[in-house]
């Protein structure tokens, strides 16, 4: 799929993170997320760019 969408917790999977950590990370914005019916996603190409820019983030923060 050319824009595959990923949930919270697949996310979380990645990540080796508690889905928690995840929601509260897309609540306040530290995530390129959005909400779908309540449900928050994230483009898969959203977030592995999110991922680069975190790998190249002299102190590993996650604001963006």
């Amino acid at each position: 799929m050319a824009d595959e969408i990923l949930t919270i917790q697949e996310i979380a999977a990645i990540l080796k993170l508690a889905d928690k950590t995840v929601y509260s990370m897309a609540q306040a914005g530290e995530l390129p997320a959005f909400k779908v019916r309540g449900q928050w996603r994230v483009r898969r190409v959203d977030f592995e760019a999110w991922m680069e820019r975190q790998a190249r983030r002299p102190n590993g923060s996650t604001m963006p």
